[in-house]
């Protein structure tokens, strides 16, 4: 593998899902990530196995985080496996774990521990609610500690409604790259300090950061603006609509005084611009559900394609709300990079997944294979005898 960290070595003792993304990032920017397994394996291998599927074979939401990693088997409840585990950690840069506090201590893997064995070491813990407080060892998953503890479930809909069912991995792995950032960021240090340290991030941090600007309003001012429902948002030129057909998209047009001129122009309706309700910020403001309604109704009269042209005509900014199988198809996302191809291992046929989420100049990436269940055992530990 080449890119930027190519020549680091990265042991992961992570399941599931935040800790292996983290290891992932840095496995697809080149780095030699040695990922440690139980003799069962990382219960992410058998994710599907919950919903009833027996064949265990392409397994797309364990791939994406665990992709071009070494897989070497341990069981570390027996003394001569963690010997090797310390011999492991003596030849790397980083050990990244999203295992609970209490579990690494009674191994001798907590980071007070590894560190003053190994000062040079950068560790990076990622847990569900933090290395301290009373429930430092509480299970979190994403769905508990980011989305539900932190505020942003409660947040996203209106406070007398329960939230829908979250996607899933979706704050692990806004939490994987908050650590591979700190781990990185650490790096930078040892290099100007020669001693490395610890990393901590926890999926309620990074829960509670993206949506720092409502919590941030709350501890500023001790209130903050509820969710509303879309027909009655107070932001009516930053919502979403359909057009005829049901197609939906939103409008992006923060600045309203400067860019409610286009939307009027683009749509043909000279008396939206002249109805006072409608004249300025703070009348729209005001009158936000009519003009709400009355926006649905001018919409709803127009097919997509030809309402989305003519934003487009009169500089009025929009983005389509994309199922999946719309943005696969997107010519704009397969442009960006959005997708790599992945290397088949033998008897497969090609496929693509899901691109990491950066690029970097002068390296093109292909991702490695995704590793078999202890795979690189033999390798990896018979280069611990030379």
């Amino acid at each position: 593998m080449s890119g930027p960290l190519a020549g680091y070595r990265v042991i992961e003792l992570g399941v599931w899902v935040a800790g292996p993304a983290a290891g992932g990032l840095m496995a697809d920017w080149g780095a030699d990530v040695i990922k440690v397994e139980p003799p069962a394996g990382d219960p992410q291998r058998r994710i599907f196995g919950a919903l009833g599927v027996a064949d265990q074979h392409g397994v797309p939401p364990f791939e994406i985080d665990n992709r071009g990693k070494r897989s070497v088997v341990l069981d570390l409840q027996l003394p001569e496996a963690r010997d090797q585990m310390e011999r492991l950690l003596a030849t790397a840069d980083v050990f990244i774990t999203n295992v609970r506090p209490e579990a690494l201590e009674r191994l001798g893997l907590g980071h007070q521990a590894v560190l003053a064995r190994h000062p040079r070491l950068v560790y990076g813990s990622l847990t569900g609610y933090g290395l301290d407080g009373p429930e430092r060892n509480r299970a979190g998953y994403d769905v508990g500690a980011f989305w539900a503890r932190s505020g942003v479930a409660h947040t996203l809909v209106p406070p007398d409604q329960l939230p829908p069912g979250i996607r899933s991995g979706m704050g692990d792995h806004v939490t994987g790259i908050t650590l591979a950032s700190g781990v990185l960021a650490k790096l930078l240090e040892r290099e100007r300090t020669g001693v490395g340290g610890l990393v901590a991030t926890s999926l309620l941090r990074a829960g509670m950061y993206t949506i720092g600007w409502d919590v941030g309003i709350q501890l500023r001012f001790g209130k903050r603006e509820s969710t509303r429902p879309r027909q009655r948002s107070r932001g009516p030129l930053v919502n979403c609509y359909r057009a005829a057909g049901g197609h939906g998209f939103w409008l992006l047009l923060l600045e309203a005084d400067r860019h409610w001129p286009k939307l009027v122009a683009a749509l043909d309706r000279a008396d939206l611009a002249d109805d006072p309700r409608f004249a300025d910020a703070k009348a729209r403001l005001a009158h936000s559900e009519e003009l709400i309604a009355a926006l649905d109704e001018a919409f709803g009269a127009v097919g997509y394609a030809e309402l989305t042209e003519a934003f487009d005509a009169h500089d009025v900014w929009w983005a389509p709300i994309n199922s999946i199988v719309d943005a696969i198809a997107d010519p704009q996302v397969q442009a960006s990079g959005a997708f790599v191809e992945m290397t088949p291992r033998d008897g497969e046929a090609p496929y693509r997944a899901v691109n990491s989420p950066v690029d970097f100049a002068g390296h093109v990436f292909r991702p490695g294979q995704v590793p078999t269940l202890g795979e690189h055992t033999t390798q990896v530990l018979g280069d611990l005898n030379t």
